[in-house]
């Protein structure tokens, strides 16, 4: 080896080394557990980037490199980090900063809520802002739409709700004061009338939509609020809480009609079927332990049907994915290991998964319709996933771009 192979060989060490320092502090700082896969992958990207060194006994040298480090120190970050995004497309960001939560306000538009204090409209078929609604002081922790409307809510660490409307200009046509810490869950009654809110102060309470009046409260010890759903077609409303505990609702006498088994880890979220017969809620964790999504049948109060267990660090969200006659019911999770799932809602069954390396937490999910979903994440903004069924090939192997069961997941969108 010469001396200038020698020059090139010790370069590229550095250049590692200084990759894998980098890799390293994003995951401490996001507290992400890395595993071995993760780290070859990401070292694998860095080397498909234009920094490829064969040595004379390899083979012919294949980088350019020689002298014009000047011209790669210019460009190695950002082929860095997009060799694997360049069928990525990129819109303009919808938020500046973390981005806690999204949900759909129709099949083209998405409402989302960040630590940039704002609850942004966006269409994510276009890849543009339609409206953007600054009205909380502090970061939004939660959105919610009411179907078939243009309202919006949000709630946020300011302890408030604020009501909006699309075609009623951008500032909020209705506040919910009166709780005393952050507010984590909002839910709306199926017939549009009244506003359910959850906090960690304990309290939960029922509003009067028209006028913005507590109608009810109700304090219970520790009952610190992660999240709420009302259940369809229904007087019931469902929380979970970090007392690890899930609770049933019922809205005419606002007292709890049924308390599931507590769970070894915090409960963060949970969904309900769109029949109200299921109910999906999500664990912390660490270290795989926890981290898991449960199904429960609302038919039998605390009867746990299945665990979907595959997440190594906690799972921020769990929804019931959209499902064509006749098809296969399926749910997604996403996590702080910056994947998400999707799972066999009835066998348990891992189908896909998709890691967004270096995306931090994803901690919101939203399903627009059978082949599209919307995750926020702490660190690249919103992303559009699409699902896809593989080929028969794939099928046939049992593999997809999760390793599974031939469905096949990919990030389309980022903004």
């Amino acid at each position: 080896m010469n001396i200038e192979h020698t020059g090139d060989f010790l370069l590229h060490a550095v250049l590692n080394v200084i990759m894998l320092c980098k890799f390293i502090y994003r995951a401490l700082k996001t507290r992400q557990i890395v595993t071995l896969q993760q780290l070859c992958k990401y070292l694998k990207s860095f080397h498909t980037c234009g920094c490829r060194f064969l040595y004379p006994d390899m083979g012919k040298l294949q980088s350019k490199f020689r002298k014009r480090s000047d011209r790669y120190r210019a460009s190695q970050g950002e082929k860095a980090e997009n060799s694997c995004d360049s069928q990525v497309l990129q819109y303009e960001p919808a938020h500046h900063g973390s981005v806690n939560t999204v949900t759909n306000l129709s099949p083209d538009l998405c409402v989302s809520g960040g630590t940039d204090q704002a609850v942004v409209v966006y269409d994510w078929r276009q890849g543009r802002t339609c409206q953007s609604f600054q009205g909380h002081n502090r970061e939004v922790t939660k959105v919610l739409c009411y179907p078939g409307s243009t309202w919006i809510f949000s709630a946020s660490r300011d302890k408030t709700v604020l009501m909006w409307d699309l075609n009623q200009g951008d500032e909020p046509i209705q506040e919910f004061c009166g709780h005393e810490l952050v507010v984590n869950g909002i839910a709306v009654s199926p017939d549009g009338t009244k506003l359910c809110t959850g906090s960690r102060d304990n309290w939960m309470c029922l509003w009067d939509i028209e006028t913005a009046k507590c109608e009810q409260r109700h304090n219970i010890s520790r009952n610190l609020v992660t999240h709420v759903c009302w259940v369809p077609a229904s007087s019931s409303v469902v929380q979970t809480s970090e007392d690890k505990t899930i609770r049933v609702w019922d809205s005419r006498s606002w007292q709890v009609t049924n308390t599931f088994p507590a769970k070894q880890y915090i409960q963060t979220h949970c969904d309900v079927s769109p029949n109200g017969n299921y109910l999906i809620s999500s664990s912390n964790g660490f270290g795989g332990q926890g981290c898991e999504a449960t199904l429960w049948d609302l038919r039998q109060p605390g009867c746990k049907v299945v665990e979907y267990r595959g997440h190594l660090q906690t799972t921020a969200c769990c929804v019931f994915l959209p499902v064509c006659c006749g098809g296969t019911a399926r749910v997604a999770t996403s996590s702080h290991d910056s994947s998400v799932k999707i799972w066999d809602q009835n066998t348990a069954v891992c189908l896909g998964t998709l890691s967004l390396d270096g995306a931090g937490p994803l901690v919101s999910l939203a399903p627009s319709d059978l082949s599209n979903i919307l995750c926020a994440s702490f660190n690249s903004g919103l992303h559009h996933i699409q699902l896809e069924e593989g080929s028969q090939e794939n099928q046939a192997a049992g593999t997809g771009s999760g390793g599974s069961a031939g469905l096949d997941i990919r990030v389309v969108a980022r903004f």
